[in-house]
């Protein structure tokens, strides 16, 4: 069986992906992820925190992946919900055009999958700045998606949103489902969230999709993996089967 190698493009202050990821592959023996990171340390709208997501940066962390000779390169991280949709496209773009390799993004699979189950009520929970979470808003009504109830922290240092416990996490949760979306996205790649979707879905009744979880499921997709082998990740893993 042909090993397949998934490189993930990772924010240098994030604590959370790399074992969320490792442990979903857990369970899809010749699959391994490889990560690569680049400098972000607070998420804002001032000019210098969007800066950090200049392609430049991305782009060099991009080329040591494909390096390691990897199938696929996913961005695994989540500005493009307020830096705005077309971002992750043209750096999807320019991630294959510099490597040869095949890209994907947390945001570009969450929004394929919303499309697949023609959901149009969603509610996101973050760690994120009000005026970083109405920006997602925004977006995601201009293409036609409700943002039917939503749940931030306040928090500006990405640090610190893999602090954020499960007793928080919990509660936001709960709150949002009290608006009976279709779909509650924990909209961070940095909240220790993924594991717990299930669980949510299960005390819910609705889908979730935890932006962690989006970008491994494009990915498997992409290199012919049936990711309905991943148990006890959420109902995500099953779509597109």
């Amino acid at each position: 069986m042909k090993r397949i190698r998934l490189g993930i493009l990772t924010p240098s202050s994030n604590t959370s992906l790399e074992p969320l990821t490792c442990g979903m592959l857990q369970q899809l023996p010749g699959v391994s992820a490889h990560f690569s990171r680049f400098t972000v340390t607070r998420i804002a709208l001032d000019d210098g925190a969007l800066g950090q997501f200049d392609d430049g940066k991305i782009l060099a962390a991009a080329r040591l992946l494909a390096d390691a000779r990897v199938d696929m390169i996913g961005w695994s991280g989540t500005a493009a919900g307020w830096l705005g949709f077309d971002s992750d496209r043209l750096l999807r773009a320019r991630i294959t055009e510099a490597t040869g390799i095949p890209a994907t993004s947390s945001i570009l699979a969450l929004n394929e999958l919303l499309a697949l189950r023609g959901f149009t009520r969603m509610a996101i929970v973050s760690p994120y700045l009000e005026d970083v979470q109405r920006r997602i808003a925004a977006n995601y009504a201009a293409a036609g998606i409700g943002v039917v109830a939503e749940s931030h922290l306040s928090i500006s240092e990405n640090f610190a949103f893999a602090e954020v416990d499960e007793a928080t996490l919990d509660a936001q949760v709960a709150q949002v489902a009290r608006a009976a979306p279709q779909v509650v996205v924990p909209y961070c790649t940095n909240l220790y969230s993924a594991h717990f979707a299930q669980r949510w879905e299960k005390q819910y009744g609705c889908a979730v999709y935890d932006t962690t979880s989006t970008v491994v499921w494009k990915m498997l997709r992409a290199c012919g993996v049936d990711t309905a082998r991943i148990e006890g990740w959420g109902s995500l893993m099953r779509e597109g089967a």
